[in-house]
């Protein structure tokens, strides 16, 4: 008996079979070559399934690296446009300051300080998201099933005091 074209439901019985009676149970090579062709077609289509997935995922990868690029360029055009915005405002500043009276010694020290309690708060704020962007928790559990393991014990665990081993739940860390 030759193979079935794919596509057609190796499960199904041809209508005129001759070889038996249309409500007689089938042989067992029949059966068998009928799992084997469901097991390729299964097969198959499990491939053309990881196919289409790589596809997906290299298209949306080319996408994901077009837009980071131009976010950059973006994010470079606006942090050169706030730094003027900033400077012009602290020159304005610094001119209102000296029309109240202020020496310019004093004006320029009052935008200095200004300046430096915004940096301040920036790096501030810069090193608590470089914290959340460390993946402690993802760590500690790759550690804990003996995976890329550390020498020293995570910076959470010890401010919580529990071993990194226990099963605490993780500090829910939000922004």
């Amino acid at each position: 008996m030759t193979e079935r074209v794919t596509g057609e439901d190796p499960r199904e019985e041809p209508a005129g079979s001759a070889e038996r009676a249309p409500g007689e149970a089938p042989h067992l090579d029949e059966s068998i070559r009928r799992i084997r062709a469901a097991a390729t077609e299964t097969f198959s289509s499990g491939l053309d399934s990881g196919r289409a997935l790589r596809k997906l995922v290299s298209a949306d990868f080319a996408l994901s690296r077009s837009a980071l690029g131009r976010a950059l360029a973006w994010a470079a055009v606006s942090v050169v446009f706030g730094a003027s915005a900033w400077l012009l405002a602290m020159g304005a500043a610094i001119a209102l300051l000296q029309s109240w009276g202020l020496s310019w010694l004093a004006s320029i020290s009052i935008a200095t300080l200004i300046s430096l309690i915004v940096t301040a708060i920036a790096a501030w704020r810069v090193s608590v998201f470089f914290d959340y962007a460390g993946m402690h928790a993802t760590r500690r559990q790759l550690a804990r099933l003996g995976m890329f393991s550390e020498a020293g014990h995570d910076d959470d665990d010890e401010e919580a005091g529990l071993p990194a081993s226990t099963g605490a739940s993780d500090k829910a860390k939000t922004p």
